[in-house]
C-alpha cells in the first residue's frame, strides 16, 4: 500500500494589535525594507543614479520616505575623489538695456538709398498694431457703479446677454403719425461758416427743457385709454434698447404691465436724461467726484452744451414752424425750448403696436422746402485724452475728427442716429464745441458744424435698424409674457448683460422701505451675479431711490 502524502499545517500567528506577521522571518532578516504604494511607478530593481525615480517627478511616493535605504554611498576613499569638468564656464553677461536709437543711423542710411517696399510698410504697421494692443491690454481696469441700487429682495426674472442680441432682426413697416405738437424755430445758416479760426462763443440759454416720462404724458394717456396701441415709450428709452449692445455705462428702464398694455418709463433723476462722454473710448473715464473730467461731471457738461447749442443755432425771434397742436407740456408763460413732439405708431408684431414719442429740434429751409432737423453737439474736453486737437484738425482733417468721435462715443452717436430715423427727420446737424481752456468747464466755443443724412450716417457707423427693431421686439415679447406689476430693466455696469428684475409698486417712491425676503423663498440662481456687487448698498433702508 503506497504511503499517503503528509500535510503539515503551517503555524498561524495571532496579531492582537493589527494584521500581518508579528516577527520577521529568519531568511528576511537584514534585508532593507521600503514602503510601497499601489500608485507608485515600478522602475528598476536597482537604480544607482536615481534617474528612474526622477523621471516621474516624484509622483506616487512621498519625498524622502523609504527611498534612502536603496541609495548607493561610496564611503571608501571619499576624500580623494574629485570631479573633473572640462567645459568652459559660462560668461555671466549683464542684461543690456534696449536703445531705440542704436540702429537709427542704419535705418536712415537704408531709407536714403532706396524707398520703402510695400511688404516693409505692412510689417511696420503690424508691429505698431501689436505695440498698441500690448499697451491697451495692460491698461487699468475701470469699475463703474450701477445706475440704481438693486435691492436684495428683488428677484431676477430674466438675464439677457448682449451676445444673444446680435442675430435678432425684424423689419418694421411704415409708421403712422398720430399727433404732432409744438412749434419749431428755423436754423440760422450763419453757423455753417463757423471755423476754428472764426469761432463763436457758446451762450447759455434760459429756455426750459421738459423731460416728461411716458406715464405722465397726457397724450399717451389719452391714446392708452382709447386702445390705440399696446406698448408706449419715448424715443430716449427706445434708442437705449436699440443700441444696448454698444453701451458701457449702466442705465435702467422701469416697465409697468397694466392689463394688456406696457409702459416703459424712466425714473426721476435717471442718467438717461444726460449725455455720455467718451463712453466707448479706449482710455476709460474714471468715476471721480472731485475730477472735472469724471464720468458724472462730463455728462452734466455735455448735456448743458447740447441744450445751449441746440437753441443758439436757431433764429429765436423769427418765423416759427407750427406743428398743428400746441406743446402738451406748456405751463403758463414758460419760455420753452424749440422742441416738437411727434407721436408715431409702429407695428412690431401681428397683434402688437408701439407708440413712440419722438423729439425734433428745428427746421431747415432747403431749396424752398422745410426739412425737419435734429441738432446735436459734440464737445471736446481734453485733446490729450481724445488724441485729436479739434482746433488744428477740424478744418483740414474733419473726417479724422469724426472718426475719433465715432470710436469714443459710439453709443451716443448711434442713439442720435436711431432717434432721427425713428422720428423721420431729414437732417442731423452736428456741432463741434470745445472748452475755451482745458480746466474751464463753464465757457465753450463753437468750432464748426456738419450736416449728416440719417440713413447715410447709419451705414457709416454700421448701425442696422433691422437689428435694432429685433432687439426691441424681443424685449416687448418678453415683457408681454409677464404678470401684471412693475419691473426694472438694468444694464449691468461692468458686464455686457441686461437683467430684468421684479420690483414692488412703490419701489421708487419716497416712502419705500425694503421688506425682508421670506425665509422659505429662495432667490433665483441668476440673481447671484447681480446681487454680489450690491449687498453693501442695503445699509440705508429708508433712503430715497435715485
Amino acid at each position: 500500500m503506497p504511503a499517503q502524502p503528509f500535510f503539515q499545517v503551517p503555524t498561524v500567528e495571532d496579531n492582537e494589535d493589527g494584521w500581518g506577521p508579528t516577527t520577521v522571518p529568519q531568511q528576511l532578516e537584514g534585508i532593507p525594507y521600503a514602503p510601497f504604494s499601489k500608485g507608485e511607478k515600478v522602475s528598476k530593481i536597482s537604480d544607482f543614479t536615481g534617474s528612474g525615480f526622477n523621471r516621474f517627478g516624484g509622483r506616487g511616493r512621498d519625498q524622502g520616505q523609504g527611498v534612502a535605504v536603496f541609495n548607493f554611498f561610496h564611503n571608501e576613499e571619499e576624500d580623494s575623489f574629485h570631479l573633473v569638468d572640462n567645459k568652459p564656464a559660462a560668461k555671466n553677461k549683464g542684461q543690456r538695456r534696449f536703445n531705440p536709437q542704436r540702429f537709427a543711423h542704419r535705418n536712415t542710411q537704408f531709407s536714403r538709398g532706396q524707398p520703402e517696399q510695400p511688404h516693409q510698410a505692412r510689417q511696420k504697421q503690424q508691429k505698431q498694431r501689436q505695440f498698441q494692443n500690448f499697451h491697451r491690454d495692460n491698461q487699468r481696469q475701470v469699475t463703474y457703479s450701477s445706475s440704481v441700487d438693486i435691492r436684495p429682495e428683488w428677484p431676477v426674472v430674466e438675464s439677457i446677454p448682449f451676445t444673444s442680441l446680435a442675430k435678432l432682426n425684424f423689419t418694421v413697416g411704415k409708421p403712422e403719425d398720430i399727433a404732432f405738437c409744438g412749434a419749431l424755430e428755423y436754423y440760422d445758416k450763419v453757423y455753417d461758416r463757423v471755423t476754428p479760426k472764426v469761432d463763436r462763443p457758446l451762450k447759455r440759454t434760459n429756455k426750459v427743457f421738459k423731460s416728461v416720462t411716458t406715464s405722465d404724458d397726457p397724450i399717451i394717456r389719452k391714446l392708452a385709454s382709447e386702445d390705440k396701441a399696446q406698448v408706449f415709450m419715448t424715443d430716449v428709452l427706445l434708442t437705449s434698447l436699440m443700441c444696448a449692445p454698444r453701451s458701457v455705462y449702466s442705465w435702467d428702464i422701469v416697465v409697468t404691465r397694466a392689463g394688456d398694455k406696457l409702459f416703459f418709463d424712466k425714473r426721476d433723476g435717471s442718467n438717461l436724461d444726460y449725455l455720455t462722454v467718451a463712453e466707448t473710448a479706449p482710455e476709460s473715464v474714471l468715476e471721480e467726484k472731485d475730477n472735472i473730467n469724471g464720468v458724472q461731471q462730463l455728462s452734466q457738461e455735455a448735456t448743458g452744451v447740447n441744450q445751449a447749442f441746440s437753441q443758439q443755432v436757431l433764429v429765436s425771434n423769427g418765423e416759427k414752424y407750427e406743428c398743428g397742436s400746441k406743446n402738451p407740456f406748456a405751463e403758463g408763460n414758460e419760455n420753452l425750448a424749440s422742441t416738437a413732439y411727434r407721436y408715431r405708431k409702429y407695428k412690431v408684431s401681428a397683434d402688437t403696436e408701439l407708440v413712440v414719442r419722438c423729439e425734433i429740434d428745428g427746421v431747415l429751409k432747403h431749396k424752398g422746402q422745410d426739412e425737419l432737423l435734429s441738432v446735436k453737439a459734440l464737445n471736446e474736453f481734453d485733446p490729450k485724452l481724445t488724441g485729436v486737437d479739434w482746433r488744428h484738425k477740424l478744418e483740414t482733417q474733419r473726417g479724422a475728427v469724426l472718426a475719433t468721435e465715432l470710436k469714443n462715443n459710439a453709443n451716443k452717436l448711434a442713439k442720435w442716429t436711431a432717434a432721427a430715423l425713428v422720428s423721420g427727420v431729414e437732417i442731423i446737424k452736428l456741432g463741434y464745441v470745445s472748452r475755451v481752456h482745458q480746466r474751464d468747464t463753464r465757457h465753450h466755443v463753437i468750432l464748426g458744424t456738419q450736416v449728416c443724412k440719417p440713413k447715410d450716417f447709419a451705414m457709416q457707423i454700421n448701425l442696422h435698424m433691422e437689428n435694432c427693431w429685433g432687439i426691441v421686439r424681443a424685449v416687448i415679447d418678453l415683457c408681454l409674457k409677464l404678470d401684471e406689476g412693475k419691473y426694472l430693466i438694468v444694464k449691468e455696469p461692468n458686464k455686457p448683460v441686461m437683467r430684468l428684475y421684479s420690483v414692488p409698486e412703490n419701489a421708487f417712491e419716497q416712502n419705500y422701505t425694503d421688506d425682508a425676503m421670506p425665509e422659505n423663498e429662495e432667490a433665483p440662481a441668476d440673481e447671484a451675479p447681480g446681487k454680489a456687487e450690491d449687498k453693501d448698498d442695503d445699509k440705508d433702508k429708508d433712503e430715497e431711490e435715485d
